[in-house]
């Protein structure tokens, strides 16, 4: 039986930049999948998605598209990819259908009726230039673009930031039909965690440049929790639950993983579930547990 090819594997990917550096970056996303690619602004999300496509010049590491090894086969990978940048948008001066026609030329697998549909589905006028689209408008007129040609990976960078809830919910539900016949994927960039959660199947968090975890999302939020105790307490935890601590002069908040285990051995604590935007919280916000805190 031959290997399930993955839409995207990245392995070690480093870029360097003056006061920034991209470290050892690693995901694999499985195809018919989403994956949530979180963290704050600057920590090396747009990076990571510009050196995968070769947009920018990385420093080391390995990238394969849909099992094609970049960028031995660059042209042909980017083929069947549709990009969605969020400081990517066309020339104010083009209508949905004048950049329809230019793509048409660049796209072998360019798909006219399907463009139009999708102009149509959000509402988009085919015949106004689109410097005069609103945010929400444009974004979609970047996604209707980034479908047409039928790619089988999708990336988006902010995709859904800056628009208002209707607007995310329709290009979300896009998303889940995008990927429903388990041959296309979905690569989304967001510090909008809500909408991973309701979509995500997998999430990589990114802090400063490196990769804090990259698991299955409902592994993650069973898995994670948020301990509330005093620092007697955290002091008894057993080793290897505690990973980030944020302290006030009401005790310590401590987010903690494998929250079932320490709860079955320790059935006296209070921890609760933690969220994908607690996780990112305790790490940007909170600090490392060190090893003295606990025994």
């Amino acid at each position: 039986m031959s290997q399930a090819v993955n839409a995207l594997e990245i392995h070690h990917l480093t870029k360097g930049y003056s006061g920034f550096s991209l470290e050892d970056v690693s995901l694999t996303l499985p195809k018919g999948c989403i994956m949530g690619l979180i963290g704050e602004n600057g920590a090396g999300k747009t990076t990571t998605i510009k050196a995968a496509l070769g947009l920018i010049a990385k420093d080391s590491g390995d990238v394969s598209i849909l099992g094609m090894e970049m960028p031995a086969n660059e042209q042909a990978a980017k083929a069947q990819i549709g990009v969605v940048l969020d400081d990517g948008h066309f020339h104010e001066n083009l209508t949905p259908k004048e950049i329809g026609k230019i793509l048409k030329t660049i796209y072998p697998t360019w798909d006219d009726s399907l463009y139009q549909q999708y102009l149509k589905r959000f509402s988009l006028p085919f015949d106004q230039r689109s410097g005069s689209f609103s945010k929400g408008m444009g974004r979609k007129l970047a996604i209707a673009a980034a479908l047409a040609h039928r790619p089988k990976l999708l990336i988006m960078d902010e995709a859904t930031s800056g628009l208002d809830p209707v607007v995310r919910e329709e290009i979300l539900d896009i998303l889940l039909e995008f990927i429903e016949d388990e041959e296309h994927a979905v690569l989304l960039s967001s510090h909008i965690t809500s909408d991973l959660d309701k979509i995500a199947d997998y999430i990589t968090f990114l802090h400063e440049g490196k990769v804090v975890l990259s698991r299955e999302k409902d592994d993650l939020l069973s898995s994670m929790g948020i301990l509330k105790c005093s620092e007697k307490e955290l002091k008894k935890l057993p080793a290897g639950f505690a990973l980030r601590l944020r302290q006030s002069q009401f005790g310590c908040e401590v987010l903690v993983q494998n929250r079932r285990a320490l709860s079955f051995s320790h059935p006296g604590l209070t921890i609760d579930p933690a969220t994908l935007e607690d996780m990112m919280l305790f790490y940007i916000r909170g600090k490392q547990v060190s090893p003295e805190k606990q025994l």
